[in-house]
């Protein structure tokens, strides 16, 4: 069958808000107080959505979580009423729209049994973020419920962060031939923390039954991290043969462009110099979370936010690559702002899912039918304004409920109610 990439996107949930709960991302730090806008993020998404259907891409999508999650709460002996503010705030969190953080995957030519393995991540670094498996996982297992074709895994456990998709690259000739998988771990941030840790990486790699001869384990850079690089994809982007990446993305970046080429000879590794792009550009245009997609036509497209064309450094230097012999030949700018602004780029968005479109469940691929009806309930349900001070408000959470709930019904989902 023909396997093809499908990007995944997770739907901005009706709770999207800025609470500031993410030690290492700049953007949500800087942000933490202001006044959200869940539907228009929501739409935003929508519209990025749409954007790809109409390059010829294959788009999925993921339906947003239950929140407040009153399950983890009740673990925690409170409720919404009684939890203390952060808490609270993070029970309330939107944060499983970054759909790259849902889970690593390991596409069928890679695996020993031929199928396509993916691992729901645990998060457990950030409070906000750990109780989002098991939502995840409901959600993987039925989406990819062919056992003929997937098999899902649920996360490592404590005490090893995993980060999913987010730390993690492949390199392959086309997306339906065996590739090398890269895991890129960290183990320092200086002030703030590495996320993905690599015995996660490791349990991942043997889960998926991966051949070690085409598995690697790669460094995350220290610098990157401090700099506000809480995930590898923020410096760091693959596509087919394609490594596009910061200079200073890798610990010891010259060992990891040797061990790529020995076992891809093939890979092209497009390196944006510092002096060129600094890491405070990189961070703050989120150039490399982008998603960097092959176009039916054959070429290479950079689907990238628009923050990245109004940095003019970034901008140059793309234009220089476009315009030379570089193996991005397109830039496609998108307005994500909801969502850069709580730290998410286009490529957070999406979790990529190399694997023929017919094996999924149906519910989960895109059309623009699909859209129009998911768009409607957005504009219907979805709070037009979150500000922080509201999150315990008894009104807002039944929206928010509610909004979910019509969702789910909108797109024959509520069995994940």
């Amino acid at each position: 069958m023909a396997l093809v990439e499908i990007n995944f996107d997770g739907i901005i949930g009706p709770s999207h808000n800025y609470a500031g709960l993410s030690p290492g991302n700049i953007a949500s730090a800087n942000n933490a107080g202001a006044i959200s806008q869940p539907r228009a993020a929501a739409l935003q998404g929508i519209e990025k959505m749409r954007a790809n259907l109409r390059l010829g891409l294959a788009q999925g999508f993921f339906m947003p979580l239950d929140r407040p999650n009153k399950a983890w709460l009740a673990g925690l002996a409170t409720d919404m009423a009684n939890a203390e503010l952060h808490i609270r705030a993070a029970a309330f969190s939107a944060s499983a729209m970054w759909a790259a953080n849902a889970a690593t995957v390991s596409p069928a030519p890679d695996t020993s049994d031929g199928k396509c393995h993916l691992s729901a991540a645990n998060l457990l670094t950030m409070a906000h973020r750990s109780h989002e498996w098991t939502g995840t996982l409901a959600q993987l297992k039925l989406a990819f419920a062919d056992e003929q074709h997937f098999a899902v895994h649920g996360p490592v456990p404590p005490p090893y962060g995993d980060e999913g998709a987010a730390n993690f690259m492949r390199l392959c000739p086309s997306h339906g031939e065996a590739g090398v998988e890269i895991f890129v771990y960290g183990k320092s941030g200086g002030p703030f923390p590495a996320r993905q840790h690599i015995e996660s990486s490791k349990a991942i790699a043997r889960a998926h039954q991966l051949d070690p001869e085409r598995t690697l384990f790669i460094q995350q850079s220290e610098a990157a991290i401090a700099a506000g690089a809480f995930h590898n994809d923020v410096v760091a982007v693959a596509n087919e043969r394609v490594l596009f990446t910061h200079e200073q993305a890798f610990e010891e970046p010259e060992a990891a462009y040797a061990a790529i080429r020995t076992k891809m000879p093939e890979a092209e590794i497009v390196i944006v110099p510092a002096d060129r792009v600094s890491l405070a550009d990189a961070v703050q245009s989120y150039l490399f979370n982008a998603q960097l997609v092959t176009l039916p036509s054959g070429e290479m497209a950079l689907i990238l936010p628009t923050e990245s064309q109004s940095n003019p450094n970034v901008w140059g230097w793309l234009e220089e690559h476009v315009a030379g012999n570089g193996p991005i030949r397109r830039l496609v700018p998108v307005d994500v702002r909801q969502s850069m602004a709580n730290g998410g780029g286009p490529a957070c968005l999406r979790l990529r899912v190399v694997a023929n479109p017919t094996t999924v469940d149906q519910r989960f691929i895109a059309d623009e039918a699909k859209l129009d009806r998911i768009a409607e309930v957005i504009a219907q349900y979805w709070p037009e304004s979150i500000a922080p001070d509201q999150i315990g408000n008894s009104a807002l959470v039944e929206q928010v409920q509610n909004a979910r709930l019509a969702m789910l019904e909108a797109c024959d989902l509520s069995a994940l109610a």
